[in-house]
């Protein structure tokens, strides 16, 4: 008895210091995804009079930047601390997004959707660093799948929720949606400061086994020790499923409004979407033991795929329900596979590798939104989305290999206590 009363007593220990750490972060989470002009910025850019190939180059270059300048963000990070890297690029995009609505010419909208691309490269990798190594400190990152599932589920709950109210605050005015949102940055930003304690890189280099020795080692080194093929592969595929998955998301706005949705339906379906997409996070603890990653991506593929073809259609009700019953899907492998590049890369160059991912992600998004555009300009909104499954197609080939040898993806190096122990 006395044994077991230890065992649950520490268990209990460990949830405690978890809920210390994500407490913050979930306000923080609600927040900063509070974004009122989400659902229906596309709207919002067409009545500022741009095109579709227009819009399509604005979400590329705010892709592309945030990929060129996530290393240098990323090691930033790690040198002067991770929320100070979230609190500039948050500050940063509120900024962005204030400017957006004050301003209509459209050389002025490529400046601010690149300073949103910077913004974007100072939070990505940052908060999920920050995040997982406080779990570090207080050994508890065995549960780092069920909090990142639940604060992804939050996040994209409040996204629903802003878009609905976004759409209904729009018939106040656009200046509303954008100022409500910028609002929403500063305020996650007080939380952040408040609430969650500063770490850089040198902080936690001592939180994981095997840290000493590679302790001057610069993050490119880091990252060549940790680059196994079958991680590599990881990271390309996880790509080009976010490149098939937020261009889907953004450019089935113009698809249901080509397939006879109004404005007030058309956010209406796409907070739905993020509803799904926040709620089936929750699944990602249980999918990731009974599936496991190597399965899950293919299959989320794969969905991503089929509600494409659909979607090819024409028929809005197709679309809708199948951006409603497949979108959320790839949610739940983002999640796990986040888990398995937090386990795959040394605590003290976490942000810069997970920027240099992010880099690759964002890349591959940039070039989606780009190729996307370009098809349905030229094919059409419906036949365009149709052609656009060729891209997870593609990246179910590129998982195979490692789906059917059974290759490794992470190593040994440097993975937590308390992971090994279990």
């Amino acid at each position: 008895m006395t044994g077991t009363t230890e065992v649950l007593g520490g268990s209990a220990a460990v949830d405690d210091a978890a809920r210390s750490v994500t407490r913050p972060f979930y306000v923080y989470a609600v927040l900063a995804n509070t974004l009122f002009q989400r659902g229906v910025f596309v709207l919002f850019l067409y009545q500022r009079g741009f095109s579709v190939g227009q819009v399509a180059l604005l979400q590329t270059l705010l892709y592309l930047v945030s990929g060129l300048v996530e290393l240098p963000t990323g090691v930033i990070a790690d040198r002067i601390g991770r929320r100070a890297s979230i609190v500039i690029g948050q500050v940063l995009i509120a900024g962005c997004l204030l400017g957006q609505v004050a301003f209509s010419n459209y050389w002025v909208f490529l400046a601010l959707f690149i300073g949103q691309g910077v913004g974007m490269a100072c939070v990505s990798g940052s908060d999920t660093a920050l995040l997982y190594d406080l779990l570090v400190r207080r050994g508890a990152t065995a549960g780092y799948v069920k909090i990142k599932s639940r604060f992804t589920m939050l996040g994209t709950v409040a996204s629903g929720a802003a878009i609905v109210l976004g759409g209904q605050l729009q018939q106040i005015s656009w200046g509303v949606v954008y100022v409500g949102s910028a609002a929403c940055l500063v305020l996650a930003v007080v939380v952040l400061m408040s609430g969650v304690p500063e770490i850089r890189g040198a902080d936690a280099v001592d939180e994981q086994d095997g840290a000493e020795g590679h302790g001057d080692a610069t993050a490119w080194r880091a990252m060549l020790r940790v680059a196994t093929p079958a991680l590599v592969t990881l990271v390309v595929v996880s790509g080009l499923m976010h490149a098939t998955l937020t261009p889907y998301i953004i450019f089935t706005q113009k698809t249901l409004s080509d397939q006879g949705a109004g404005t007030a339906l058309v956010s209406v379906v796409i907070a739905a979407g993020f509803f799904v997409g926040g709620l089936t996070p929750l699944l990602s603890d249980r999918a990731d033991r009974r599936i496991g990653y190597r399965v899950i991506v293919p299959v989320s593929l794969l969905t991503l795929a089929v509600a494409l073809g659909l979607s090819g259609l024409g028929l809005v009700w197709v679309t809708i329900a199948a951006f409603l019953v497949l979108a959320g899907i790839p949610e739940i492998t983002a999640v796990i596979v986040d888990n398995v590049f937090n386990e795959a890369v040394p605590s003290r160059h976490r942000a810069s590798l997970l920027s240099m991912i992010a880099f690759v992600e964002s890349a591959l998004i940039g070039i989606g939104y780009l190729v996307l555009g370009a098809v349905m300009d030229g094919l059409g909104s419906s036949v365009g989305m149709a052609t656009y499954a060729a891209v997870p197609l593609l990246a179910c080939l590129l998982w195979l290999p490692v789906l059917f040898r059974g290759a490794r993806v992470t190593t040994e190096i440097e993975k937590p206590a308390d992971q090994k122990a279990s």
